[in-house]
């Protein structure tokens, strides 16, 4: 069996440490690790960088900039978690389920750029109603996003947790369960500034997200959609919402719209994946309520389509550190070494 070197650079990171959880329990990839004195140092990373078949950059879009002026291997594969390169012509879009030549792009690509969290879930939603002729390029698109405080890296984290602590509760760091507890000395914030923090927080309301250029590039749109993230009041998981206003829709001359055909279009699209499911046709949500962190602790995309043949909901869920960030990279990386790309991903 063939050992494959890794560096991640940027290991500390909140993608870092996640995709190092998942190389630590293969036995196929020996991890390169800096020596935490020399993290900053260039030599050293340069050193690691060009020893590896596959580096992952988990830093800001500078930095990895920078990572990748270093790194003079040919043989090295760069996959970056930034949003430095993901619209870059140069760079493959690590998303496999994108359409059918995606993988072999991946697979011959020494440059690799993972895509964002909430572009993920929009993209596999909507991406298949435009090659199918549903959706016209030019149709005005909105979509909502809800995301637990992990998409913000780790000083939102810490805000979440001295929030809870500052209320007396606490989170297992999963998502999984909240409860109550006695106030810590962690908190660091007072009740006042936990309240806004434990409450659902819109944000980006300039509409100039930093997914917006490849939610329209890879989704084939010719214009922005209208974009609300939310982070709301738990550690992890995200869904994002589309609606689509089907009368709208047909009155522009796609006749034949409905969310019987929209919801074909995804099962045909989507058929034999294995980390993207369709759920049945307005499937009922348990109590009512959508769960958006069910999902989470998979690098599987969960797709959904409710509402009536006027207007239907397009909701995407996916673990945004799974197959929005870690998970999707680690897929990336079996598929360019030729592995099956499931190899220790659930």
């Amino acid at each position: 069996m063939s050992v494959h070197k890794v560096f991640v650079d940027g290991q500390e990171g909140t993608t870092g440490l996640q995709i190092d959880e998942y190389l630590r329990r293969r036995s196929d990839v020996t991890v390169l690790r800096i020596d935490p004195a020399l993290r900053k140092d260039p030599a050293e990373r340069a050193r690691l960088l060009n020893a590896a078949d596959v580096a992952f950059l988990c830093l800001p879009d500078a930095a990895a900039r920078e990572s990748v002026a270093l790194v003079d291997n040919p043989a090295t594969c760069v996959i970056d978690t930034s949003t430095a390169h993901r619209v870059d012509p140069a760079w493959t879009y690590g998303l496999p389920e994108l359409d059918a030549e995606q993988r072999q792009r991946i697979r011959d690509s020494k440059r690799i750029a993972n895509p964002g969290c909430h572009a993920t879930a929009f993209i596999l939603a909507v991406r298949p109603l435009m090659d199918a002729g549903l959706l016209p390029a030019e149709h005005p698109l909105s979509a909502t996003s809800h995301t637990g405080y992990s998409g913000g890296g780790k000083k939102m984290i810490a805000q979440y947790r001295a929030a809870l602590a500052a209320l007396g509760m606490s989170d297992d760091g999963r998502g999984a369960s909240v409860t109550e507890g006695g106030a810590t000395a962690e908190a660091e914030v007072s009740a006042e500034e936990a309240r806004k923090l434990l409450a659902p927080r819109p944000y980006a309301l300039g509409l100039t997200h930093k997914h917006l250029p490849e939610m329209m590039r890879y989704a084939r749109l010719a214009q922005a959609p209208v974009f609300l993230p939310v982070v709301a009041p738990y550690y992890k998981g995200l869904a994002v919402s589309v609606p689509l206003d089907l009368v709208r829709i047909r009155a522009a001359g796609q006749r034949d719209v409905n969310r019987a055909a929209i919801h074909a279009a995804l099962a045909a699209r989507y058929a034999g994946e294995r980390f993207v499911q369709v759920a049945a046709l307005d499937a009922a949500p348990e109590g009512g309520f959508f769960d958006v962190q069910g999902s989470n602790d998979t690098n599987r995309a969960d797709l959904f389509v409710f509402g009536n043949d006027d207007q239907c909901m397009l909701v995407a869920r996916i673990d945004n550190l799974g197959k929005g960030a870690s998970g999707a990279a680690v897929q990336a990386m079996n598929i360019h070494l030729g592995l099956d790309e499931a190899t220790g991903l659930a």
